[in-house]
């Protein structure tokens, strides 16, 4: 009885707060017992399960978000659609410029000996085409997530046509039950992440902090960027008025509450209340809201691409702006396929590595670093995507109507104060 009182208080309290604690207790171990290497297994059996999992479920995501997908978008749904895609790609492009401004490295426990940089552009096409083609089985296996991105396209794409309502359910049931294996698995991410810090402060010193304090600051750096610069720049050209009314509403009134349920899926009910307060057809938002909290990750775009470069630049491999911008495409349609779960855009920084050819065990525990510093990256990751759910569902509804010579509204502040 007692027991289940503490597991039941350990699952009410907040993720964030867990991890908090993991790690100042593996700080703290680290420095008081140095030598008891035991507390460091609780790392790696974190990272395994993670390296376990995460291939199943890109392929398992994949397959039913296309298997499930509708056939019919109007002008609109096409606007919102390429909005959503094209300001992710442009994320990870911030990101991959900011990343060369900024080159950032992070200490990493075990296994990041140098690595050999790929031989040039033409080099890592033909590694990627030829990821490609491998035996799916094999790609899972082996956690080639190229051949898994490739095999779960097809194999969803067919089943979209062919497959039975049934069998699209009984897909959409096991990508649910795959999510909720991982929301176990980050459940017990303070007992890891604790480990994975006793282990790196006890080999490299508190000095660690300094490096994980810098890349916190590049991709806050850099989501501000996109939130308050880039994404209004689309929307004003879109548009053609100012957007900054707009981009407010859309960051006090959706991006506020997403910061801390650090959910896009947790955040839906909110959007789909300011849309109905920007007076959006309820037809359009019911579906372009759940779709963007799916496929529109800007936020996941940048973290994936600052914690591959820094990858990249840990283990010695030189990056050139072509292959990091090819990466950074790869990133954003990455990005669409994030888990909806706390912390599900790090699972598929290993995919974007393997371009670099840089090790699974290497990229897990950039993975590992990620949810050290998920406390501030991952809510505002959160908040940058589900504000942009709405800011771009709009924008594509006004563009529509800009482009019919119809009177684009004001914002519902304007309409209150009337």
């Amino acid at each position: 009885m007692f027991v289940k009182k503490i597991i039941q208080k350990y699952n009410e309290t907040s993720l964030i707060l867990r991890i908090f604690i993991g790690i100042v207790i593996g700080v703290g171990l680290a420095f008081l017992v140095p030598d008891a290497g035991w507390i460091s297994t609780a790392g790696t059996l974190f990272v395994g399960a993670l390296k376990a999992i995460a291939p199943l479920l890109v392929s398992v995501l994949v397959m039913a978000a296309l298997c499930q997908g509708s056939a019919k978008l109007d002008k609109r749904f096409g606007v919102v659609i390429f909005l959503y895609l094209f300001t992710t790609f442009l994320a990870a492009f911030v990101a991959v410029l900011a990343s060369f401004a900024f080159p950032q490295t992070m200490a990493l426990a075990e296994g990041a000996a140098e690595q050999s940089a790929p031989g040039g552009v033409g080099t890592v096409l033909k590694n990627l085409l030829m990821n490609t083609v491998v035996n799916p089985i094999h790609a899972v296996t082996s956690a080639n997530y190229i051949g898994v991105l490739m095999w779960a396209v097809l194999l969803g794409l067919a089943l979209k046509k062919t497959a039975s309502q049934n069998t699209k359910t009984m897909l959409a049931d096991l990508s649910d039950a795959v999510s909720q294996v991982v929301k176990w698995i980050i459940n017990l991410a303070p007992f890891g992440i604790c480990g994975l810090v006793f282990d790196t402060v006890s080999n490299n010193g508190a000095y660690i902090f300094r490096d994980y304090g810098r890349i916190v600051l590049l991709l806050v750096g850099c989501m501000l960027f996109v939130a308050l610069v880039v994404n209004p720049i689309v929307v004003a050209v879109c548009i053609r008025r100012n957007p900054y009314p707009l981009v407010w509403q859309c960051i006090r009134e959706s991006g506020f509450t997403a910061f801390f349920t650090r959910s896009s899926a947790a955040n839906i009910p909110v959007n789909m209340q300011l849309c109905e307060k920007l007076g959006l057809d309820k037809d359009m938002y019911s579906v372009s809201i759940p779709l963007g909290a799916t496929i529109n990750m800007d936020g996941a775009a940048i973290t994936i691409t600052v914690m591959t470069m820094a990858a990249a630049n840990t283990v010695g491999v030189n990056v050139s702006l072509t292959t990091a911008i090819m990466m950074s495409f790869l990133a954003a349609l990455a990005a669409c396929g994030a888990s909806g779960v706390a912390g599900g855009s790090l699972l598929l920084i290993p995919m974007a590595c393997s371009i670099f050819g840089i090790s699974n065990d290497v990229a897990m525990q950039v993975v590992g670093v990620g949810f050290v510093i998920g406390v501030i990256q991952d809510s505002l990751e959160t908040a940058l995507n589900s504000s942009a759910d709405v800011l771009f569902a709009a924008t594509a509804e006004y563009y529509e109507q800009r482009k019919a010579g119809k009177m684009i509204p004001g914002s519902a502040d304007k309409k209150e104060k009337k």
